[in-house]
């Protein structure tokens, strides 16, 4: 199996180029475990297991986790309204979306904020007393610039729980009602009741000030096909936290993964309820639990997976549970095609009879 792996990615990451570490763990043991490529390519440090990598949108699952503890501790309902937390929120169909509908991407909440540098400018001259005292950062990446579109909210783009549409304000809700319901920062409460408990001691949130040691950048190629960095600072809409924000490690991701199915952090049956598919996707063979991918192939056992884009952070994560199979792809390029990766990735796992 190691052959086909260090074959499949020397073919997709140069050595002096932005790369990708991947790790393979089999019931309960790192079997597979390379870095390819840098992780800066100005100092030329190279992608370990120990760099920390922006893991996008797997930040998602981090945030459910959030709600499931606050839930089975009886501090808040997965029933409850969002207007129980955003009262703001003034359109009566707020009283309808639960919390259940935020982390299943079933709320029917349009995703209307400006997408282009374009829409951003025309939004902001519409807008110039709230933006005034901001710069942009604030403009482009917090949580609370998200939750205003909500405020003036008048219809939706579907009836909550009967359909799917994949987007990030969601999920940045969640950092809202944690920190209603605990009187903690969200950082702080994330790290003392998640990142701690789960073996994740050097896991944190993005800032701009925050200093990341042995930190990943995120590239792409510009003019002349020369890499160029691209992550805070070169693309506008990087890093809200509860949707997007966490650095972590390869080795503490799979401490997280761990955790997960350890009972550590929650019950049995709440991870059963998370990794069960409540909606359809648009992807084939696959649904959405709570904070998940579910995919049901017909050739291969059930996969609990995500996938994460962010600059040029290109992430994929996954297990087998019934087979105690886990990997993982933290890149900080996405010029390779991760869908067929993941998929060669199941092959080979399948040709060795792991899955």
């Amino acid at each position: 199996m190691e052959g086909s792996l260090d074959e499949l990615f020397h073919g997709l990451f140069a050595s002096d180029a932005p790369g990708a570490l991947v790790i393979v763990e089999k019931d309960g043991k790192i079997v597979y475990d390379k870095g390819f490529g840098l992780a800066n390519l100005e100092t030329g440090a190279p992608i370990t297991d120990t760099t920390m990598f922006n893991i996008c949108s797997v930040s998602k699952q981090f945030s459910a986790m959030a709600l499931f503890i606050l839930a089975e501790e009886g501090k808040i309902s997965l029933d409850d309204p969002v207007n129980k937390y955003f009262p703001q929120f003034k359109a009566e169909f707020f009283g309808r979306i639960t919390l259940r509908n935020l982390i299943s991407h079933t709320s029917g909440l349009p995703d209307s904020r400006p997408r282009t540098e374009k829409e951003w400018v025309k939004y902001r001259a519409q807008n110039t007393s709230i933006f005034d005292t901001l710069d942009d950062y604030k403009l482009y990446c917090e949580e609370e610039e998200s939750w205003r579109f909500y405020e003036t909210l008048d219809s939706l783009a579907f009836e909550p729980g009967t359909a799917y549409e994949y987007q990030n304000p969601t999920f940045q809700l969640i950092l809202g009602i944690v920190e209603q319901v605990t009187g903690e920062k969200f950082d702080d409460w994330m790290r003392e009741h998640v990142f701690l408990p789960s073996g994740m001691p050097g896991t944190l949130y993005f800032e701009p000030d925050r200093q990341i040691p042995n930190m990943a950048h995120g590239y792409i190629k510009g003019k002349g096909e020369v890499w160029e960095e691209f992550d805070f600072g070169e693309d506008t809409f990087f890093g809200t936290k509860a949707d997007g924000g966490i650095y972590t490690t390869g080795l503490e991701f799979v401490n997280w993964d761990k955790a997960l199915y350890s009972d550590v952090l929650i019950s049995s049956e709440m991870r059963k309820e998370a990794h069960t598919g409540h909606i359809a996707t648009d992807i084939p063979y696959t649904d959405y639990g709570y904070g998940w991918f579910i995919e049901h192939r017909p050739d291969r056992p059930l996969k609990i997976y995500h996938t994460g884009d962010n600059g040029g952070f290109h992430i994929f994560e996954g297990r087998f549970p019934e087979k105690d199979v886990f990997y993982l792809i933290f890149a900080n390029q996405f010029y390779w095609d991760r869908d067929a990766v993941a998929d060669k990735v199941d092959q080979i796992l399948q040709k060795n009879g792991w899955i």
